[in-house]
């Protein structure tokens, strides 16, 4: 069947799975790749012939060949880290972009129509930087990418467009195989409004991997006497194991790891023979079950709804097929969870639906309205009063989007004639916890006493969740170089990770050694989460002191180890 040229598709481009959607008679159907498959596995490699391979092969070659092969892409988009296969380094954005080239085509032959145009679902949590590397990884691979969507968004129109009549709370709870969203939303006359999201890019099914792989590692290591974390081809088979080990703990109550010559002793070869019951995998993995409750407290508190008032809770995301998840969420919300949509397939079918609406192929009364918010506080960087690293926030989060918001800033001294407009996005009211966009210069500021000039920056948020900035002095009415392009400059910003590790090693670790363990044991603790974020405030701040004392800056690590103890609350 010849599609139409307007035909727009729905990616759904996941950390371990990447799935695609269509719109036909009004209704959503998955697309079968060349293996006949709905679910492409998120892998990218390079075969002996110096071959690009994908999908179920490149996933297959991980386990021979993993220095020729990239998983988890997009746990790196928005980093300044670099993916090798075959010999050379690749950016997260250029394997993201091979995978979508791969979908691009397998789409096409399936519909027998050249495809070009696509939304693209991300989880509601990335940032602006991570919206834009998206969007560019879709340009690379040849679409013409018409939307981004949020995830749970999507998973909620794939429920909401069968259910146009209902009037309801829906808490949308996506844990997938690298990231984590909560979304609440609410149904009326078909109109499907985001009241709020939260989330955490850094936990998702993988994390439950590797807890099991960290358990295996110790096992081998006390019965053995090895440490395999250097050998690269034994953590791999470990990696592959766990995954599987995990599956098979969500349908029977035990599961038994065996992998043969995973290593040498003495010459001999020595197997890994471990038995895993389901009571141990979860009690190894509760801190990650808990790391969930904190979105859902935010996104409850910024709606404004209790818990006794959602009407139905949407699991989103393969790792939701753990029995553990399903009952931890029950007992945190006191509400069964509802299996009323294909968790692997809810966000694919949610992004051909807004394709739909987009192209015209779903309208009138089948047609939902739809909104959504932002998920992270936006704002500039400002003085108040002597605090010299202030946010002042522009557009708070979990606003309805698109939006335009505008503030009012007066000249900082006298005669001043240039102005930096450094803008954020985070939690913080503090500059340096929070994530920076761009910054640009308003310059020709008449030369007048501190406080006298005015200057009007605009913020407006679109649809796909990416931001653009202006700014006017008021009384000339000239405006400033408006044009930032957040990607380049955030791209400039964002510093490669650091091995912390080695901060034990500092000269000054002794001085630090108790402040640091005192907030490593609140991250562990539940009561931890009472305030909106504090986990990431203290992460980070954390990460930030650990940096300080391998850098061997002393002066920055004192002022962290203040605001360790002023987020403790000691």
């Amino acid at each position: 069947m010849s599609m139409d040229v307007n035909t727009i598709i729905g990616i759904d481009l996941g950390t371990s799975t990447t799935e695609a959607a269509i719109i036909r008679n009004g209704k959503p159907e998955m697309i079968l790749n060349f293996d006949g498959e709905v679910i492409t596995p998120s892998a990218v490699g390079v075969d002996e012939n110096g071959e690009f391979v994908f999908g179920e092969k490149a996933k297959a070659q991980y386990l021979m060949a993993p220095e020729d092969t990239v998983i988890e892409a997009k746990r790196k988009i928005g980093t300044k880290e670099k993916l090798s296969m075959g010999g050379k380094e690749y950016t997260p954005v250029e394997v993201s972009a091979m995978l979508l080239s791969h979908v691009k085509v397998f789409v096409s032959d399936y519909l027998k129509e050249e495809i070009s145009r696509a939304v693209i679902s991300v989880p509601a949590y990335f940032d602006d930087l991570q919206r834009q590397e998206t969007v560019e990884a879709g340009k690379k691979a040849g679409f013409t990418v018409e939307r981004i969507i949020n995830e749970p968004t999507a998973a909620a129109l794939s429920y909401g467009i069968e259910h146009m009549e209902e009037e309801s709370h829906i808490l949308v709870y996506d844990l997938g195989g690298g990231t984590f969203d909560v979304t609440l939303l609410e149904m009326f006359g078909g109109v499907l409004e985001v009241k709020a999201s939260s989330g955490d890019n850094k936990l998702g099914g993988k994390d439950f991997d590797e807890c099991l792989i960290q358990w295996l590692l110790r096992q081998f290591r006390k019965k053995e006497g090895i440490d395999l974390e250097k050998n690269t081809a034994a953590m791999v088979k470990l990696k592959e194991q766990a995954e599987w080990c995990k599956k098979e703990l969500s349908i029977q109550d035990s599961c038994r790891i065996t992998i043969p010559f995973l290593a040498q002793k003495d010459g001999k070869p020595i197997a890994l023979d471990e038995t895993v019951t389901v009571g141990q995998f979860e009690e190894m993995t509760k801190e990650l079950l808990e790391r969930t409750h904190a979105p859902i407290d935010v996104v409850l508190a910024d709606s404004g709804v209790l818990p006794s008032e959602i009407d139905r809770i949407l699991l989103v995301g393969g790792s939701t097929r753990m029995p553990m998840v399903r009952r931890d969420l029950a007992d945190y919300l006191k509400k069964e969870p509802s299996q009323a949509v294909n968790p692997d397939y809810a966000v694919a079918e949610g992004a051909a639906i807004q394709a739909g609406i987009i192209e015209g192929t779903i309208s009138g009364e089948d047609s939902l309205i739809m909104t959504d918010v932002n998920p992270y506080t936006l704002g500039v960087h400002a003085l108040s009063g002597f605090d010299m690293d202030y946010m002042s926030v522009v557009i708070p989060r979990n606003v309805t989007i698109p939006t335009v918001r505008k503030k009012t800033y007066y000249t900082s001294w006298d005669n001043q004639s240039v102005a930096s407009i450094e803008v954020y996005q985070g939690e913080s009211d503090n500059i340096r916890h929070n994530h920076f966009l761009g910054e640009f210069d308003i310059k020709g500021i008449p030369l007048r006493p501190a406080g006298e000039e005015k200057i009007d920056v605009e913020f407006s948020y679109d649809l796909n969740g990416m931001l653009g900035v202006r700014a006017q002095i008021v009384s000339t009415k000239e405006e400033a170089s408006v044009e930032i392009n957040m990607m380049e400059q955030a791209k400039e910003n964002v510093q490669p990770e650091i091995d912390i590790s080695k901060w034990r090693e500092s000269p000054y670790a002794k001085q630090f050694r108790t402040v640091i363990r005192r907030a490593e044991r609140r991250l562990k603790k539940e009561d931890s989460f009472d305030m909106p974020l504090f986990r990431e405030d203290l992460e980070d701040t954390l990460y930030d002191l650990k940096v300080a004392l391998i850098e061997e800056d002393l002066e920055t690590a004192e002022d962290l180890e203040d605001e360790l103890l002023y987020i403790m609350g000691e």
